[in-house]
C-alpha cells in the first residue's frame, strides 16, 4: 500500500511549484490559491523574500497549495488503497487528498486556520527544534525557558514552541547540555501550544460548516497528531480543529502507517523531511519525497510502478 505525506509549514522556496507549475491537472488548484492570496503562488515565490513567504497565512496557504498540486498531477494513478495523512497544516491538505473537501474548500479553509491562529498568538511567536536531547532532561528545559512541546518526532526529534526569545534561549541550552542540534524553524508562530487556545472553538465551528463529502473509496485517513484512523469527517472536526493548540504524536502516526500496510511512502512536499522520518524510522517502507524526481513523468512512474 502507498502512503502520502502532506508535509507541514517550513519548507517553502522559490523552486517549491517548479516540477508541477505547468501541469493543467494542476491549475484549479494554483487558482484556488491565488484567490486566496490575491497572487499567483507560482509568481509570489519567485517574487518575495523570505521573511513574506515565512509569514504564518502565506506559509500556510503555500504549504497547502503545494501538497495539493502534487496529488493533483498523480490522482488518477491512485486506484489502489492508499493511506494519507499529514504533518500540522498538512492535515489540511490531507483530508483533501482523501477526498472530504475540494482543493479550493481546503485551501479556504486553510485560510481561515491561519488567520484565527495569528489572531489568537500575538506576536513573537515562534517553533524551534531540538534533537538528541534525552526527554527528561529537555522537559527541565521546557518549564525553565516557559516553552512547550509542539511536536514529537522520531529519533528524538521534538519540535519546541513559545516567545521567541524563549525558544532560542532554549535550543542554545539545549545546545549546551548534549542536544546533538537545535534552532529555531522558519515558523513564526507557536503552533500546536497552548498559546493559540482561543483559535479552536471558532476554527471548530468554520470546520463544522464546511462543505464536506465521505471519504473516498480506497482511502485510508489518519489523524495527523496519533495516527487514529478517521472513518467519518464530521467525527473528527473538533479534533483537527483542537490541533492548533495541543502537541502532535508525528511518531505514533508513521508508526500507525506501517501497522496498516504501508510498503511505500511518498512525502508530496513542500520538501523532503516526511520521507527521511519515514526512511529513519521504518527502513523497509520505500519513502521518496516528490521533489526528489526531476519531471512529473518520473514522479508518476514511480507511482505507477506500485
Amino acid at each position: 500500500m502507498l502512503a502520502l505525506l502532506c508535509g507541514g509549514q517550513g519548507t517553502l522556496s522559490d523552486k517549491m511549484f517548479d516540477l508541477v507549475a505547468d501541469q493543467p491537472a494542476a491549475e484549479p488548484v494554483f487558482l484556488a490559491a491565488t484567490a486566496c492570496l490575491g497572487e499567483d503562488p507560482r509568481v509570489l515565490v519567485k517574487t518575495r523574500g523570505a521573511d513574506a513567504l515565512s509569514a504564518n497565512r502565506v506559509s500556510q496557504i503555500l504549504t497547502v497549495t503545494s501538497a495539493l498540486a502534487i496529488h493533483a498531477c498523480i490522482a488518477d494513478l491512485l486506484t489502489g488503497e492508499t493511506a494519507v495523512t499529514g504533518y500540522s497544516v498538512g492535515e489540511m491538505a490531507a483530508w483533501s487528498v482523501a477526498g472530504v473537501w475540494t482543493a479550493a474548500e481546503a485551501l479556504r479553509l486553510t485560510d481561515v486556520r491561519a488567520r484565527l491562529m495569528d489572531r489568537a498568538a500575538g506576536p513573537n511567536g515562534r517553533l524551534g527544534y531540538v534533537r538528541g536531547l534525552e526527554r527528561a532532561r529537555l522537559a527541565q528545559l521546557l518549564e525553565r525557558h516557559r516553552c512547550e512541546i509542539a511536536i514529537r518526532n522520531p529519533a528524538l526529534l521534538t519540535v519546541v514552541g513559545g516567545e521567541e526569545q524563549d525558544v532560542a534561549d532554549l535550543c542554545d541550552e539545549a545546545i549546551a547540555q548534549g542536544a546533538g542540534r537545535a534552532g529555531l524553524l522558519a515558523v513564526r508562530i507557536a503552533s500546536h501550544t497552548s498559546r493559540l487556545e482561543a483559535a479552536c472553538e471558532p476554527l471548530q465551528q468554520a470546520l463544522a460548516a464546511s462543505s464536506r463529502r465521505p471519504i473516498a473509496d480506497r482511502r485510508i485517513l489518519l489523524a495527523g497528531d496519533g495516527g487514529e484512523r478517521i472513518f467519518f469527517a464530521s467525527d473528527a472536526t473538533a479534533k483537527l480543529a483542537g490541533q492548533v493548540a495541543r502537541p502532535i504524536d508525528w511518531a505514533a502516526t508513521l508508526e500507525a502507517l506501517a501497522e496498516q500496510g504501508a510498503e511505500r511512502a511518498l512525502d508530496l512536499g513542500p520538501g523532503h523531511a516526511l520521507a527521511e522520518m519515514m526512511q529513519g524510522a521504518f527502513p523497509s517502507i520505500r519513502s521518496y519525497a516528490a521533489d526528489g524526481f526531476r519531471s512529473i513523468d518520473g514522479l508518476r512512474n514511480w507511482v505507477a510502478a506500485g
